[in-house]
């Protein structure tokens, strides 16, 4: 058994399967997670996985370090780009964010234990039994959002941090009958 939300097509059942969820302890992969929740705000999150590769090669491969040197240029070019979404204030939020990230790795040493000091660094292990049990945001994702915001973070609201948690495996919200609830379990 699955979570409900992912099935129907493929690409969700894939990344249910084999993403969603697993803590993540790379920097990287962190700000890649941030960027594509930034820029859900609004849509589908299934519009953002099939637009995935299209934002990796438009972003640098979500290298931070590129992506904070971004210029007036860049942004244009990427405002063209069909394969991404196109919005200004969500692209800016991005460029501002990658700065941001960049200072937090300066000053902790890293994202990663920056960004796990959250949930206590663990997972926290939930026991949701339907999807109408999972919040939009928690008391976590609230603080989190209030802290990154202070730290010059946009487009980084309690919802978009919920889901972030959710993705990056900070929470484990898979429902208690799917497979890999069990499998996420420590």
């Amino acid at each position: 058994m699955r979570c409900e939300w992912c099935l129907g097509d493929p690409l969700y059942v894939t990344y249910h399967d084999k993403e969603w969820g697993v803590p993540v302890h790379d920097d990287r992969k962190h700000f890649e997670y941030i960027v594509l929740d930034g820029m859900q705000a609004g849509l589908s999150w299934l519009t953002v996985l099939r637009k995935r590769e299209n934002f990796r090669n438009a972003f640098s491969g979500f290298d931070p370090v590129a992506i904070a040197a971004y210029d007036m240029k860049k942004i244009e070019d990427l405002l063209r780009d069909r394969g991404i979404i196109r919005n200004r204030q969500k692209i800016e939020a991005t460029i501002k964010n990658a700065g941001a990230f960049l200072d937090i790795m300066e000053k902790f040493g890293d994202f990663d234990s920056f960004i796990w000091n959250f949930v206590g660094g663990q997972t926290i292990q939930n026991t949701r039994k339907s999807l109408s049990d999972l919040p939009a945001q928690t008391e976590e994702s609230r603080a989190m959002s209030k802290e990154l915001y202070s730290r010059g973070f946009r487009f980084v609201g309690p919802t978009i941090c919920y889901a972030y948690m959710q993705a990056a495996g900070m929470v484990n919200d898979h429902i208690v009958g799917c497979f890999r609830h069990r499998e996420l379990k420590p």
